[in-house]
Parts: C-alpha cells; structure tokens; sequence
C-alpha cells in the first residue's frame, strides 16, 4: 500500500467527518435545547440533555438536576424528561404509579396536555427560528446589491484590452440602456457573444465611450456541491476559456454546451490566477426546482455565473431582511416538499435524497468553501430537519403531536398498547428511509 499516497485521502476523510459533526451538533444543539427550554418553563423536568447516542463521553449535572452530556454516536441527541423510558420518550409506568400527584405534573407524561403538546413542538419551532436569525444576520453582514451599475473592484479576467474602470456608472453596453443594475444584468442575454465589448459610462461627472468585459463571461461564481466541477477541483473565480477545443468568450455559451452534451465528457480549457488547465468532466443529469414550482431535469457540471466587477451593497432595514428570511425559509421547506412529491411520484430521482454520507460530504463541501458558506447550510439544514421532525410519524416529533391531536378531540390519551405498536411501526419506517437514502448515497 502506498502509505504517502493514503494521507490526503485519509486527511480529507477526518475533514470530512469534523465538518459533518460539527454541522450536525449545531442543528440538534438548537432542536433539543428547543424541547428542553419550554418544558422548563412549562413545569417539565428534564432528567438528561445529551448531544449524540451511545457511550458517554462527557457529562455534568446543574443546579436544577439535569444531566447535560456528549455521547460518541454523533447523529443526533435528545431530551429525555422525568417519567421518560427512553430518549424517544416511551413511558416509565413504574417510575410513574410511585410518584405523587405533584411529582407526575414535572413529568412528561403526567403534565397538561398544552405543556406536553408546546414542549414537542418547540424542537422543530427552535430550528426555523435559528435558520430566521441567522439568514437574516447573513443578510445583513452581506448587505443586498444598489440598484445602480456602478463599477466596483474588478474580477481578475484572462488579459483583454478593455479600460472600463472602478467607480465608471454604467449608461450602456452595445446601445443597450442600462439606468438600473437589473437592466445590466438582463441585458447580458441579448449581447453578443465576445469578451469585448463597447460601453457607455459616467465617469467623473464626463460621458465617455469605454471598452470592457461581457457582463456574463464564463467565470465560475460558485462551485455546486457533489457536481461534476467540484469532483474535478474546480475553483471559484475559474474561467472556462475553451470546451472542446472551441474557444467561448460567455457563461451563455458554456450552459448551451453542457445542456446539449447529453452527458457526454467534456475537456475544459481552464484559467486560474494566469495559468491554463486542462480538466475533463463529465456533466451530471440534475433536477432542479423551477420558480414557480415544480422540478426540470438538465445536464450541468455544477458552476454559477460569476460577476465581472463587485457591486455597492446597502445595509437592509429591518423589515427588508426579516422578509428576505422569511422568504428563504419558505423556499427551502417548498422546495423539500415538492422534492418529496416528485421523488413519490418518479419524476425525479432519488438520487436527491440525501443520507448522513451526503450531509458529511456536503458539510466538508461548505466548510471548504469559507465560513459564511458553511453558515449559511447549516440555517438551510436547519429548516430541513426542522420540517423533517413535523413529519406525522412516531417516534418523531409530528408523531407525538398526532397522538396529542387524538387526545385533544377525544378526550383521552391513546392506549399504551397502541402507542408502543404505533411506535415500533413509525421507527421502522423511519429506519427504512435511512436506510434507502443510504443507499442512494452509494450507488448515485
């Protein structure tokens, strides 16, 4: 075995898993600490607060007797309140028939039906108020674009001979008007396909012809998880100079020649930092969620549009970033439904479902690429397996408020016998999907 050879593999693999772990702790962290809080302040006891399954690997107890813990299984955690069997919250009928009446009412199971049925809801309700803050902090260290095409610093381009400069505000591009920074960028569709082009500017306060970049040359602004681009180290900031050998001068044209390869392998003329690369890669069938729903299926290798040149941000007001959270959260849980929906029905693969290998490998992903990157999954993530825990299968969370749903309308609890079968039969459902989304990681 070549040992030399093996240590980036095996240096990668441990990244690999840090990130997941860290990803992970994050997102139960804020779920469990959701459950555990409003039972606090509902009168529930908590017995035990752990992060992960498993052998304990480190543990204290506070002031009010709950156990706060790390486990060595790092792939979830859990609450487990007085009166609770086990971590997914089967009742101690012993432990419960020995308490007293005011004892039972810091139990889960002895509590009001209200305080039971808000300290479950409270997991998944804590992670899309985490993602909320979060977006919205990252929103507001980013700031949101002017609305005017004024040149900022320059993107690094292969050498062309264009002097458009910082601070030019652009009034067109080829006879195309461009008063607003939306117009600059719309106007990259219809321009012609050179790296070159004439420009029309505002310069300290004189017009002036200039000549300057395409708005949309095929610059990689972003390089997509587990796609083809980032299986072959592609960088953001590449630029993509020839397909084939046939030289391209816009992204335009490097999307019409990954669509029309029908999967074919593709070599790439890459420019990085002055130096060419020669990369093959091979585009990758792909479903992705259309604006007004739904999904279409096209062969891509994973890059975004770069920009040309930065623009001038504005801080966000208040109510601005709180509805561009808010909208986020909900592109995130519609796009997890209609990919659930179209995943059921065969419209597209479930090479979409992603198992904890896909989490590990997509945590690396985003930590490599920079700490506001990895920020920004983890509130994605967070939204995800917050909508994942309302699913109506016990033993998760929507299961439990299901059976607090019966006993609301009819006036009891469910049997313990048919809880305990309900129980069994949604843990086996939820360890079958594991296990498939498993297997997709493997075999996509």
């Amino acid at each position: 075995m070549d040992l030399i050879g093996f240590l980036p593999s095996f240096g990668n693999f441990f990244y690999t898993i840090a990130a997941f772990v860290v990803v992970l702790s994050v997102i139960v962290a804020v779920h469990e600490y959701g459950h555990y809080i409003v039972g606090r302040w509902s009168g529930i006891h908590a017995d035990v607060f752990s992060i992960g399954f498993g052998p304990v690997l480190a543990s204290r107890k506070d002031r009010r007797g709950t156990v706060w813990q790390v486990a060595a299984i790092p792939l979830g955690g859990y609450v487990k309140f007085a009166g609770d069997a086990d971590a997914a919250s089967g009742k101690d009928a012993g432990a419960l028939s020995a308490m007293d009446e005011g004892a039972r009412r810091r139990t889960m199971h002895g509590a009001p039906l209200w305080a039971r049925s808000a300290t479950v809801a409270a997991g998944p309700i804590f992670n899309f108020v985490f993602s909320f803050f979060v977006f919205a902090a990252l929103m507001l260290v980013q700031g949101v674009a002017v609305d005017e095409p004024v040149v900022g610093e320059i993107t690094s381009l292969p050498a062309q001979p264009f002097d458009l400069a910082q601070g030019d505000r652009i009034l067109a591009i080829e006879g195309i008007e461009t008063a607003t920074l939306g117009d600059f960028l719309s106007a990259a569709e219809s321009l012609p396909a050179e790296p070159v082009l004439n420009y029309r500017v505002e310069r300290d306060g004189r017009v002036m012809q200039v000549s300057g970049p395409h708005p949309q040359p095929p610059l990689a602004g972003s390089v997509a998880m587990q796609s083809a681009a980032r299986e072959a180290r592609m960088q953001a900031g590449d630029v993509i100079t020839a397909i084939n050998g046939t030289p391209i001068a816009t992204f335009r044209e490097l999307r019409e020649l990954v669509a029309q390869s029908g999967g074919a392998a593709l070599d790439l003329t890459v420019w990085r930092d002055g130096n060419l690369l020669d990369l093959t890669l091979v585009p990758r069938s792909t479903d992705l969620p259309l604006p007004d729903g739904g999904f279409e299926t096209r062969y891509l290798i994973g890059l975004t549009s770069g920009v040309v040149f930065a623009y001038d941000t504005r801080t966000p007001g208040v109510g601005e970033v709180a509805g561009m959270a808010a909208t986020q959260i909900w592109r995130v849980l519609r796009t997890s439904v209609e990919g659930l929906y179209y995943m059921i029905l065969g419209q597209i693969s479930t090479c979409n479902l992603s198992s904890p290998i896909g989490i590990a490998e997509a945590s690396a992903a985003m930590a490599s690429d920079g700490l506001f990157e990895l920020v920004w999954f983890i509130a994605v993530l967070s939204v995800a397996i917050g909508f994942l825990n309302l699913f109506p299968i016990p033993p998760l969370d929507g299961g439990h408020l299901v059976f607090y749903a019966y006993e609301a309308v009819m006036r009891r609890p469910a049997g313990d016998g048919a809880v305990r079968i309900l129980m069994a039969i949604g843990l086996s459902l939820v360890l079958t999907l594991f296990a498939f989304a498993l297997f997709t990681d493997l075999t996509c």
